[in-house]
């Protein structure tokens, strides 16, 4: 469907642009480029949405949680059209809702004046200067996505000026049953080694020190292109990139994690022991009944070839609890997986009935209160695992990362260690400087003191 836009000619006297980002950092990287092109184009950030005549809402719709958020937030931005509120002349919204849910948005949410999907986030400057000038003959513009950035987009970093995200691959072709990436992601599209390594270089002259290496699927990087574009030459490169201190992995999938791979990042001076590898489940029912192409003995035997190469190693996983067909003996199993497998982080989701999804069709469902029951019990062992893990590190001397202060008290300064990787996985808290000046992306030695459920605390060891 295709909605006829007024011609009425509007003007962006100022020139401003507020921007949120809803979502993975996969998103954010999209967002990123595209404040890039509106910055070359004489856009300047705005902090406050009232102040903004384009705003912009990059949208998540994966689960029903994030499509409530990015509903709730277009709708609350949306008031900022009101003169007496703000200057907003043009709402956009962008991302895997737009793609998802073109139509619905066009049809219950006149207040949006532009809709881009998730392959044309590069056109905006384009798509802004016909609107302005009243030529932009419909509001949605969303096709089969195929464009992925490289290193001659230009790109704002918003992370903090000491870390990026470096996106390597979009798409993915793994076709997991309840996932509705492949659809509005589309289909794996992998970036050069070459492309990758120059937009690396280019961001530790900008003072980036830790890069974190993110797509859909890690493991399947490179096989849509020439032979010598694989993980393992990539992270050879990466690791000779002057200025580049950290390099952390997400999102590689275990049936894929070769040996090969393991031994690089046992023997690397930068590549953090430190591996994000989505699991989702232990059960083999459950885990045909997803289309993973993996046993969960196998996924034990990855773990293991991991922690017995590299004992210190720090795994993040992902779990799903209440997926359709799930009895109490699957359940009893991933709650033993989850056990002997000891992940030092683990993100746990509750199954959500997504159309569009093969999973969607699957039954018998499981009913939300026992859903509800699965995530608490799942929370508890993991919580009891981490707090262990968490007690092994005291007494124990890590480099970290100064974020700045707490947000709650001047007396802490928040940092991570190489096995905490950005806003997720908990900080250190430093609450004993040792009379050292800490400035943000500095790299110190903190002696571990105390743990706590998932953050731990420690003071600054000076050099000797």
């Amino acid at each position: 469907m295709q909605v006829e836009t007024t011609g009425r000619k509007k003007v962006f006297l100022n020139r401003s642009v507020f921007f949120t980002s809803l979502g993975c950092s996969k998103n954010l990287v999209d967002s990123q480029v595209m404040l890039g092109y509106l910055g070359l184009d004489g856009f300047s950030v705005v902090k406050e949405p009232q102040e903004a005549e384009v705003i912009i809402v990059n949208t998540c719709s994966f689960i029903e949680a994030s499509k409530k958020e990015s509903i709730d937030t277009i709708l609350e931005l949306s008031e900022n059209k009101d003169p007496e509120v703000g200057k907003c002349q043009a709402l956009v919204v962008s991302g895997c809702m737009a793609q998802r849910y073109t139509n619905a948005l066009e049809e219950e949410m006149p207040e949006v004046d532009l809709i881009i999907g998730t392959g044309e986030y590069n056109k905006i400057v384009t798509l802004l200067k016909a609107f302005e000038e009243g030529s932009l003959k419909v509001k949605s513009h969303v096709e089969i996505p195929k464009f992925i950035h490289t290193e001659y987009d230009p790109r704002l970093n918003t992370s903090p000026s000491y870390m990026a995200w470096l996106k390597i691959s979009e798409g993915c072709n793994r076709n997991c049953t309840f996932c509705i990436i492949p659809t509005i992601r589309g289909r794996l599209r992998s970036r050069s080694v070459d492309s990758l390594v120059a937009e690396a270089q280019n961001l530790a002259v900008s003072g980036v020190k830790e890069l974190n290496i993110i797509s859909q699927d890690l493991s399947d990087y490179g096989v849509d292109l020439s032979e010598e574009n694989n993980l393992f030459q990539l992270l050879s490169k990466l690791e000779a990139v002057e200025g580049i201190e950290w390099v952390r992995l997400y999102y590689y999938y275990p049936d894929e994690l070769t040996n090969e791979v393991i031994d690089l990042i046992a023997r690397s001076k930068k590549i953090v022991h430190y591996l994000d590898m989505p699991v989702q489940h232990f059960a083999n029912n459950v885990l045909k009944r997803m289309n993973r192409k993996i046993t969960g003995e196998k996924i034990h035997d990855r773990i293991a070839r991991l922690r017995s190469t590299i004992p210190e190693m720090v795994i993040r996983t992902s779990i799903i609890v209440g997926f359709p067909g799930e009895t109490e003996e699957d359940f009893e199993a991933l709650l033993e997986g989850v056990k002997t497998a000891r992940f030092n982080h683990l993100g746990i989701f509750r199954y959500s009935d997504e159309e569009g999804t093969p999973a969607f069709k699957l039954n018998p469902k499981v009913p939300q209160e026992l859903i509800e029951e699965r995530f608490d019990r799942l929370y508890e062992v993991q919580k009891e695992i981490a707090r262990e893990l968490n007690q092994q590190m005291v007494g124990k001397i890590f480099d970290v990362v100064i974020e700045g202060e707490h947000e709650e008290t001047d007396l802490l300064i928040k940092a991570r260690h190489a096995g905490q990787a950005p806003d997720i996985d908990g900080n250190v808290l430093i609450n004993d400087t040792n009379g050292a000046i800490l400035k943000v992306g500095d790299f110190v030695k903190v002696r571990i003191t105390e743990s706590l459920d998932f953050d731990l605390v420690g003071k600054v060891e000076l050099a000797q």
